[in-house]
C-alpha cells in the first residue's frame, strides 16, 4: 500500500528542518568564515557595501526575498534600474504580463522602494548603478535562510598574489564555497572574467568554486566554449567541462591544482542549482 503524497511532503519537511539544524550545530563547533580565510592568508578588509543595494526596511524583507525567487521579478528590478530615476509601467513590462507588472508595482510602492505619480513612478532609492548588489544580497540570504550557511558577499581581500574582489563567499560544514554572481547576460560576459575566475579560485583554493549567471539562456553556445578555452591555457591535460542535467556543468578537479568547480544559472530556480552543486559535492567527496 502506497503511503499518502502529504505524509512524505510532511517526513521530508521535517528531514531538512533536522538537516539545517545539524547544519547550525555544526557551524557553532567549526571555525568562522573569516578565521578560515585568515588562515589561507587571506583577510578582509571591505564586504557587503550598501550603495547599489535596492533593499526594503526590515518588515518587508521575508516578502521581498520570496519575490526575488521568481525571475521574472529580478529582469522587472534590472528594467527599473536601467530606466531610473523615473519609468512608466510599460517599460519594466518586457518580461512579465501587465497585470504581473503591476503587482511587482504595487509591491515595490508597498516596501517604499518606489513611489506612484502621474502615470509613472519613481524610483526612491538611486541611482542604482546596477542589479549586482542586490543579487549578491539575495543569493546570500539562499545560503543562509536554505540551507544554513555562514555567507557574506560584496568581499574584498588583500592578499600578495591575487586578492581582489569575491561575490559571494560560504562555509559548508568545513569547506569554503566561492562563488562569481554575473547579473548580465552571456552575451556581456567576455574571456577576461573567466580568465580573472580561475585566478582567483586557485589563489583561495576553496572546496566548491561556482560561476552562477542570472539567466535562463543555454550555457552550451558561448559559456562552456569560453571555460573549455580557458581549461586549455592552462592545464596541459585540461579538464572536461561536463553537463550535470540541463544548463549546469561540471569541472572535475582530478589532477590539477583547482577544486571542484561548477558552471550554473538560474534555470528552474537558483535554490534548486545550488542544491545540486551542493549534493554533488559531498557525493563526491
Amino acid at each position: 500500500m502506497e503511503r499518502p503524497e502529504k505524509d512524505i511532503r510532511g517526513e521530508n519537511t521535517l528531514l531538512r528542518a533536522e538537516v539545517k539544524r545539524l547544519r547550525r550545530a555544526l557551524a557553532a563547533l567549526t571555525p568562522s568564515l573569516p578565521a578560515m580565510l585568515k588562515r589561507r592568508g587571506f583577510r578582509i578588509y571591505k564586504q557587503e557595501p550598501g550603495d547599489d543595494l535596492l533593499l526594503p526596511a526590515e518588515p518587508f524583507r521575508e516578502r521581498y526575498y520570496e519575490l526575488l525567487k521568481r525571475y521574472s521579478f529580478r529582469l522587472f528590478l534590472r528594467d527599473i534600474i536601467q530606466h531610473q530615476p523615473r519609468f512608466t509601467p510599460a517599460q519594466v513590462a518586457r518580461y512579465a504580463t501587465r497585470e504581473v507588472t503591476e503587482e511587482y508595482l504595487e509591491r515595490l510602492v508597498e516596501f517604499g522602494l518606489a513611489a506612484r505619480e502621474a502615470g509613472s513612478y519613481t524610483l526612491s532609492k538611486g541611482p542604482i548603478r546596477s542589479f549586482g548588489e542586490t543579487l549578491e544580497w539575495f543569493v546570500a540570504e539562499i545560503f543562509k535562510r536554505e540551507f544554513a550557511a555562514e555567507a557574506i558577499w560584496g568581499i574584498k581581500m588583500k592578499r600578495p598574489l591575487v586578492g581582489g574582489d569575491y561575490d559571494l563567499l560560504a562555509k559548508i560544514d568545513s569547506s569554503i564555497l566561492s562563488m562569481e554572481i554575473k547579473s548580465s547576460p552571456p552575451k556581456q560576459i567576455y574571456q577576461k572574467e573567466i580568465h580573472a575566475f580561475f585566478d582567483r579560485v586557485i589563489d583561495l583554493m576553496p572546496g566548491i568554486a561556482v560561476f552562477f549567471i542570472d539567466t535562463e539562456l543555454r550555457m552550451k553556445d558561448k559559456m562552456v566554449p569560453m571555460f573549455e578555452d580557458e581549461l586549455q591555457g592552462r592545464f596541459t591535460l585540461p579538464p572536461e567541462v561536463r553537463r550535470m542535467g540541463k544548463e549546469l556543468f561540471e569541472i572535475s578537479g582530478d589532477g590539477t591544482a583547482m577544486p571542484m568547480t561548477f558552471i550554473i544559472n538560474a534555470k528552474e530556480s537558483i535554490e534548486n542549482n545550488i542544491e545540486r552543486v551542493l549534493a554533488r559535492y559531498f557525493r563526491g567527496r
